[in-house]
């Protein structure tokens, strides 16, 4: 299983405030096709903050109410923290980057992947959100093209 050892690296750099990498250059901060970005869903969002403030040092962007991004030291984010009544199945969600979002989602149609929300807008971009064949519910984000493409 090829994803486990950097899923396993990012979530250790999440947990010690470090990145993944320590030779990655601060110049590149998204690669085309690699994990990029885990996110979580909190019932409580700022008590989340809170926890993870106390337990791990982590700081936070606020994105409006629902919404924080896990900064990593020295600038970027690493992940993020979503409120909702529900938790998410299968723990976070792990979000790969692209450098061309609708290639991006012809191939996961190609290799057999279900769109499970089509692109959206964000603040810094669009992403989309699909299933692989096991069932294992990726998104993809790429940064936004255009005016308007991330609204």
């Amino acid at each position: 299983m090829r994803l486990a050892i950097p899923l396993l690296a990012a979530l250790s750099a999440l947990t010690s405030g470090g990145c993944v990498s320590s030779e990655a250059s601060p110049e590149v901060l998204h690669q085309h096709h690699t994990i990029d970005y885990i996110e979580f869903t909190v019932r409580d969002l700022p008590e989340a903050k809170r926890f993870y403030t106390e337990a791990f040092g982590w700081s936070f962007t606020d994105y409006g109410p629902e919404y924080a991004g896990i900064q990593r030291p020295g600038g970027g984010e690493v992940g993020g923290m979503h409120q909702a009544a529900e938790l998410r199945i299968g723990g976070p969600l792990v979000v790969l980057y692209s450098s061309d979002l609708e290639a991006s989602v012809q191939a996961v149609v190609a290799a057999g992947g279900e769109i499970v929300k089509e692109p959206f807008g964000f603040p810094g971009g669009r992403r989309f959100h699909f299933l692989d064949p096991s069932g294992n519910e990726l998104a993809v984000w790429g940064e936004a093209q255009g005016a308007g493409a991330g609204e």
